[in-house]
């Protein structure tokens, strides 16, 4: 991962996946659209399994349970997000979706929610016809909380083994998955450079 110097702080991607079984394939999905995320300047945070098997998410709660105080500084820090869930019946798995209720806690931030963020995503399915059904799902919840899909989005037939060992098995996975991450590192990097450009703007 990138260090943060002491004066700029290198942009942060913050990836949100996988399931309760580590080697997932949408967590190795996600793994591997960091890893390409590193490889544009970006330091990265995942964000996976365990790390994100919380309590139901319940609003009434004054305080975040054990647990979501990371995931919670984390969207907090993030110039963007990649997000990885399997398809379970058409939608995204509960565990991604109640990670992302979480995001409530950040309705009274200066960026509330997901505002100004950029979010890829990768859907994994085992067969084509859950795939456009949760993306579209998946979409759907990024606007709620005011976040930018990316035009592009990866979705992989976990039937055609898109990985050996944890690594892609073919180039056009490897393609989607750097295609994610590129387009999160570009409007991060857009995001910035507009609110230094508005630091140094005269008023009036």
């Amino acid at each position: 991962m990138a260090e943060r110097s002491n004066c700029v702080t290198v942009p942060l991607i913050v990836g949100v996946g996988g399931t309760t079984s580590a080697g997932s394939s949408s967590e190795i999905a996600l793994r591997l659209s960091l890893e390409a995320a590193q490889g544009f300047g970006f330091e990265t945070e995942l964000l996976a399994g365990a790390a994100i098997d919380l309590p139901a998410y319940d609003p009434r709660r004054s305080d975040a349970p054990h647990g979501a105080q990371r995931l919670l500084d984390a969207l907090r820090r993030a110039d963007g997000l990649i997000i990885s869930t399997p398809s379970y019946h058409g939608g995204s798995s509960g565990l991604i979706k109640n990670a992302l209720d979480y995001a409530e806690e950040l309705r009274c931030d200066a960026r509330p929610y997901l505002d100004g963020r950029a979010v890829g995503l990768i859907v994994t399915a085992h067969g084509a016809q859950g795939l456009g059904t949760a993306l579209t799902a998946m979409r759907s919840v990024v606007h709620a909380l005011r976040g930018w899909p990316t035009p592009y989005a990866a979705c992989l037939n976990a039937a055609q083994e898109p990985f050996a060992q944890g690594r892609p098995a073919r180039t056009d996975v490897t393609d989607q998955l750097a295609l994610v991450a590129r387009q999160v590192a570009e409007f991060a990097r857009m995001r910035r450079a507009l609110a230094a450009q508005d630091a140094v703007a005269p008023a009036g």
